[in-house]
């Protein structure tokens, strides 16, 4: 009887126990179980505007519009004014200012904890998917800490050889397929221990939700193509594809995830001042992070941030209410461009081909130059409503980690 009763005792002590750490989970501390970071140079006050009408129209609104919680964001870094990605994203990563061409690192060269690392400590599985490559800078921040030059082989490397990263979808397959001096080469090293490794739209779409191991989706030697570049029936997945993918092999760890996604396309079309192709990137910008929505539910914590503006794209002129896509390019009845271009390669001295799918800029450069603006960001979800005002890019940093 009295051992009965003991174990009776224990029994209602860890069940009261139980019953705590639930109720402290689900009304104390409501941690979401997805926490989704966009990442994209199109997340300017103007480009998103002019993303906005191209679609659809003065009386369309973007899934990015519905967002309730909006802030600007200084993005200045610890040396330069304007950031390159690597600053910028490094800023969000690991809540320091970072330097020119330093990836998660402090001003001694020490390794800067980010997020992904503190994900991946507390139990989350962690993703990286871009339409660029998978070692460019903006994504290399959360995982790689390196001081320039930091070459993509070198990052490439450290994607490989750590175990914060659990799925990586993207482009970028030839620097991971590049013979070292052993022979090997890192997909080969990525076969060998026990990881799945994509190269296809249909392989990614037929893999299983469940996988024990990591998985490597790597569908173009560089770049993935542009999103008006992609074929129907096309062996190459769209960023909306591979955000949709990564979100349902992420949620099967029960501890929750965290993906970070960069739209690294939109980046390449303004550098070449292809305007109509930067606000295609930045529409299938807007329409990954529709998918996130849907995917990941309302337990989760979706958060949008702009890195830097590139080239000072500008919609001109007074459209009608519902001009959208080609009504908004070439030449207005005024005479004058619709779109126009700060700074890049088709400058007052330049001679584009008849063929070329830029616009004019004001003052010639080999590529466009970074802007000097604050970036936009936008979130919903548990803890969204933090995000207000006019806020330094570390602090989405704090945001987040308060998340994980």
């Amino acid at each position: 009887m009295k051992l009965r009763n003991q174990l009776l005792a224990l029994f209602c002590l860890l069940l009261f126990v139980a019953l705590g750490v639930v109720y402290f989970r689900t009304w104390v501390d409501p941690r979401p179980f997805g926490v989704i970071v966009f990442l994209g140079d199109g997340l300017t006050t103007r480009q998103l505007a002019a993303a906005r009408l191209y679609e659809g129209g003065a009386d369309h609104r973007l899934t990015l519009d519905g967002f309730p919680h909006l802030a600007l964001v200084r993005n200045a870094g610890r040396d330069f004014a304007v950031p390159d990605p690597a600053t910028a994203a490094s800023a969000v990563a690991t809540g320091q200012l970072g330097a020119r061409q330093h990836l998660s690192v402090d001003a001694s060269g020490k390794a800067l904890r980010t997020l992904a690392e503190i994900a991946k400590r507390e139990g989350r599985s962690v993703g990286i998917v871009t339409n660029g490559q998978v070692t460019d800078p903006a994504l290399a921040a959360f995982y790689a800490h390196a001081a320039p030059p930091a070459e993509a082989a070198t990052i490439a490397e450290q994607l490989v050889r750590q175990d914060t990263i659990d799925i990586a979808l993207g482009g970028g397959a030839t620097t991971f397929q590049t013979k070292r001096a052993d022979g090997s080469d890192l997909v080969a090293q990525l076969r060998t221990a026990g990881a799945a490794v994509f190269s296809t739209k249909a392989e990614l779409e037929e893999a299983g939700a469940f996988h024990d191991n990591r998985i490597f989706g790597l569908f173009a030697p560089g770049d993935l193509p542009h999103a008006d570049e992609i074929a129907s029936g096309t062996q190459q997945p769209s960023l909306p594809d591979m955000v949709g993918r990564a979100i349902e092999f992420l949620q099967s760890n029960r501890r929750g995830y965290l993906l970070i996604v960069d739209a690294g396309l939109v980046t390449r079309a303004a550098e070449r001042n292809e305007g109509e192709r930067t606000l295609i990137e930045t529409v299938a910008l807007d329409h990954a992070v529709a998918t996130a929505t849907r995917y990941s539910g309302e337990k989760s914590l979706i958060v949008a941030v702009g890195k830097h503006g590139v080239g000072g794209l500008t919609l001109n002129g007074t459209p009608l209410r519902a001009d959208h896509g080609v009504a908004l390019l070439g030449t207005t009845p005024a005479g004058y461009p619709a779109l126009t271009w700060s700074t890049g390669p088709n400058g007052p001295s330049d001679k584009p081909s008849p063929r070329s799918r830029t616009e004019p800029a004001a003052f010639l450069q080999a590529s466009a130059l970074p802007t000097v603006e604050d970036v936009v960001a936008v979130a919903r979800g548990t803890g969204a409503e933090k995000l207000r005002g006019l806020i330094d890019s570390p602090e989405l940093f704090e945001l987040i980690r308060g998340a994980l």
